[in-house]
């Protein structure tokens, strides 16, 4: 159980640690509600996914699809940081290699988001949401 631990925090074996990052050690969570919660996160986000995709055939479907299966992704996005650490997770979110897949992810999640806000409270002045994201993706 230690050594998982070490990785997850990405700690060596024979690195010691200095005053902060004792001091950041001991204001954090503990190892065992890290892993309660990851797997609470974990699960309502698949729960939420799952739900949405079985939504998705029911008559006004399409909105539930959307609010839900975005939850699900943001829940389980979210139940990482509880294993590494929100600022880790980003860095490594960010790194050279993941940063296109990153990018595209996120950029997705923006436009899922729009499209349900436009689908849910729509505005007549506004337009429509197929417009705005056609001319957003045009400008890219």
């Amino acid at each position: 159980m230690d050594k998982l631990r070490r990785v997850l925090s990405g700690r060596e074996d024979n690195e010691e640690l200095g005053l902060t990052a004792q001091v950041l050690d001991a204001s954090t969570l503990s190892f065992t509600t890290r892993i309660k919660w990851f797997a609470i996160c974990f699960a309502c986000g698949v729960l939420c996914s799952i739900l949405g995709t079985a939504l998705l055939f029911l008559p006004n479907g399409l909105k539930l699809f959307a609010v839900f299966y975005t939850l699900g992704n943001i829940a389980a996005l979210s139940s990482t940081c509880f294993l590494m650490g929100p600022l880790k997770q980003l860095k490594r979110m960010f790194e050279p290699t993941r940063l296109i897949a990153t990018c595209v992810m996120l950029e997705s999640m923006c436009l899922f988001i729009g499209y349900t806000w436009n689908l849910l409270w729509p505005k007549p002045s506004r337009g429509t949401a197929s417009h705005t994201f056609l001319l957003l993706e045009m400008r890219l």
